[in-house]
């Protein structure tokens, strides 16, 4: 059976005519078969809006990388890398499962005359500029796609005083509250008098610029809602093996409310705006041009300083606006929340240094910090506390990382097998398409393993009703 799409059916999900076109025309038309329209659409889509989450895909990759190359400035006046017997070196954590496109993107980035330190966490691989799991120390610079396209993105955790043995026999109620005040996927929003409200909408930070000011709306009427791709919210068990002194939380098996996303198209349009700018004022060899950056000195690198903490306050009010409504929907009190977030840049000192720490889907685990390090919809997620490990720059992994590229998920994973492991698992989804099943996933367990001299476990949250973007949108 051969593909029904056409060009205008890519049109109409966002492509430009070209042979861009032509290029995915021939890759539907060689590769894909028995594999429904909608799921294909949902696939190319992701492409078009993400061109880097394909570049080690076995089949797209040769897409995306057209897509990448075809925005890129064209200039021949480009800043030297430093030399590769000069480049810093860095540790990688979990290496023999780090796959090689990764690692060469983290050699490309310890060569900018910037860094000042680096590592590769344990759940590691190819993004955009930054390898997703790249950890960055730069010299008063900062680079857009060293934070990413959704800037601060994060994990937040509710801890209720419900039992375990009161979640079980109330499916349709968490179920129906979980439906009620979720909203996921690109230009979703609330609207009306379900608009959420936060003190965030009042921030000084809007009226820094023009350009921000233009986003206020936007933000607003997004705030509360989540993006596509691997972004949930989902009720779940949490185990405290043993009383934890600093949480206040006695050893049992409580209810709990885990929930990860960014700042929606807020964030996403800032990373747009100042990665392009960035490229016009740092040009760079073409196999680091998605790493320009921005001296903080300068005006332009200060306004991307400003709008990053916008975004990364906006996504935590948006965590925050979720955590309200489902607690006060299921009438529970919280007994401890955490939070933490990725896809930022932070002012930290590092051997005695005032650097810029960027962490692209990498955990902050300074000695004390509190994380959330998720596994998949069917695989445990683990509450830590950071140990402070310098060589990895105060950081761990933000998840287990993918085991599959999407492509190779949507034509292995069948529905059935889908539906057969989250019924093994006892776990009701709502939503998410094959690419997020639970099988392309890296082993979380495997990657715990790895990064133990980061982080202690403090409690397992083992995901029993799971809510994601059902219309493939991959927007942040």
């Amino acid at each position: 059976m051969k593909t029904n799409i056409t060009g205008t059916h890519l049109l109409a999900i966002g492509y430009s005519e070209g042979k861009i076109v032509g290029l995915a025309l021939d890759i539907l038309k060689e590769n894909f078969k028995e594999i429904e329209e909608v799921e294909l659409l949902a696939l190319f889509k992701k492409v078009k809006d993400y061109p880097e989450s394909f570049l080690d895909d076995p089949i797209l990759a040769e897409l995306a990388k057209t897509m990448i190359e075809d925005a890129l400035p064209k200039t021949k006046d480009t800043i030297d890398l430093v030399s590769q017997a000069d480049a810093k070196s860095y540790i990688t954590f979990g290496e023999s499962y780090i796959e090689e496109g990764a690692r060469n993107q983290m050699d490309i980035a310890m060569k900018l005359p910037v860094t000042a330190a680096g590592a590769l966490m344990p759940d590691a691989h190819q993004g955009y500029g930054l390898p997703i799991g790249g950890v960055l120390a730069t010299k008063n610079a900062i680079i857009p796609y060293g934070v990413g396209v959704d800037i601060g993105c994060r994990m937040a955790l509710s801890i209720f005083d419900i039992p375990e043995k009161h979640y079980f026999g109330k499916d349709a109620m968490y179920k129906r509250e979980l439906l009620a005040f979720t909203r996921f996927g690109a230009g979703r929003e609330f609207r009306g008098l379900e608009r959420a409200d936060h003190d965030v909408m009042d921030s000084e930070a809007f009226n820094a610029t023009p350009f921000l000011k233009n986003l206020h709306g936007k933000a607003w009427a997004q705030l509360g809602t989540s993006g596509g791709g691997n972004h949930f919210v989902e009720w779940g068990i949490i185990e405290f093996a043993e009383r934890d002194e600093a949480l206040n939380i006695d050893k049992g098996r409580y209810v709990a409310l885990l929930t990860h996303s960014g700042s929606r198209g807020l964030g996403a349009t800032i990373a747009g705006h100042y990665t392009k700018i960035a490229k016009e004022i740092c040009k760079l060899p073409k196999e680091a041009v998605n790493l320009s950056y921005l001296d903080l000195n300068s005006a332009e690198g200060q306004e991307y300083w400003i709008a990053m903490n916008l975004a990364g306050d906006y996504a935590s009010a948006c965590h925050e606006v979720i955590h309200k409504r489902l607690t006060k929907a299921i009438g529970a009190k919280v007994l401890a929340k955490v939070e933490n977030h990725h896809n930022f840049a932070w002012k930290e000192t590092l051997n005695g240094e005032e650097v810029i720490v960027h962490r692209k889907g990498a955990t902050p685990a300074g000695k004390g910090v509190m994380g959330i390090i998720p596994g998949s919809m069917t695989a445990p997620g683990f509450l830590v506390r950071g140990k402070g490990e310098v060589s990895s720059i105060n950081s761990a992994s933000h998840g287990a990382g993918r085991l599959m590229s999407r492509t190779k998920a949507i034509q292995s994973i069948t529905k059935s097998d889908m539906k057969a492991i989250l019924k093994d698992h006892g776990v009701t989804l709502i939503g998410a398409g094959l690419d997020e099943a639970p099988m392309a996933y890296k082993d979380i367990h495997q990657v715990m393993a790895a990064q133990t001299e980061l982080v202690d476990v403090v409690a397992k949250f083992e995901p029993k009703m799971v809510r994601m973007a059902d219309d493939g949108s991959r927007e942040d």
